[in-house]
């Protein structure tokens, strides 16, 4: 699995369009390897990324039901509400961050240099500061909390701003060059919810999201070709 990233020079405004103009280059990633433990309830998910000079743009686009969410807090359990989530690798063989964030915007991420598990926690892993965490800016189109659960079908939007300085903080300088590969994958789940489910972009061979053997490949293209002509 590949996703080209788009590159810009510019950061999109952070208010949950999908259909926002800046979004309109960005390829389209579909999350749709439903692990077999899910339930019947497949919502169609789909994300776009698009790497600024600074950081990561990225928003995800859920076709749902069955919506609930009741944590707001960051490193609360998200994953147990309508979550989604983004795994990204900068350095191959090296740790990777799991960005994790529910539908109502309330999110967790760690740094996980070794995810085997004991005793039911991660051999390595790190949980990002609250100093660190408050500089990923995050948005949704639902409120912070939905309960009781939307048994009808829904729509939601979540957008997020990664600052490139949150990476570096774990793997060093390192600069965006044309070409550039990195790993990663995207996941939508949903755990405590009337109709769980678990599916992935990149497909995962054992129910556990947290297998770098299983991402896909994240490529950086060149700056988007109007703003590369506006510098000539």
């Amino acid at each position: 699995m590949t996703y080209l990233i788009e590159r810009s020079e510019k950061v999109a405004e952070l208010n949950t369009d999908w259909n926002d103009s800046f979004w309109r280059r960005a390829a389209v990633a579909q999350i749709d390897n439903f692990r077999p433990e899910s339930s019947d309830h497949a919502p169609m998910t789909e994300v776009r990324l698009i790497a600024s000079n600074d950081g990561l743009n990225g928003i995800f686009r859920v076709q749902d039901r069955y919506v609930r969410c009741i944590r707001s807090r960051y490193f609360d359990d998200v994953w147990k509400d309508s979550c989604v989530e983004f795994f990204v690798q900068p350095e191959p063989g090296g740790g990777y961050f799991n960005f994790e964030f529910n539908c109502g915007g309330a999110f967790l991420v760690c740094y996980v240099t070794d995810p085997t598990l004991v005793n039911g926690k991660f051999a390595r892993a790190e949980k990002l500061p609250v100093e660190l965490g408050q500089k990923i800016r995050v948005k949704s189109s639902l409120p912070s909390i939905v309960d009781p659960e939307l048994t009808d079908p829904t729509v939601w939007t979540l957008q997020f701003f990664i600052p490139f300085a949150v990476l570096q903080h774990y793997t060093g300088i390192f600069s965006i060059q044309a070409g550039e590969r990195w790993r990663g994958n995207f996941f939508k789940c949903a755990t405590e919810v009337s109709h769980p489910h678990w599916a992935s972009w990149s497909p995962v061979d054992e129910f556990n999201f947290h297998l770098p053997r299983c991402f896909g490949d994240l490529v950086f293209e060149d700056l988007l070709p109007n703003e590369a002509d506006d510098r000539l």
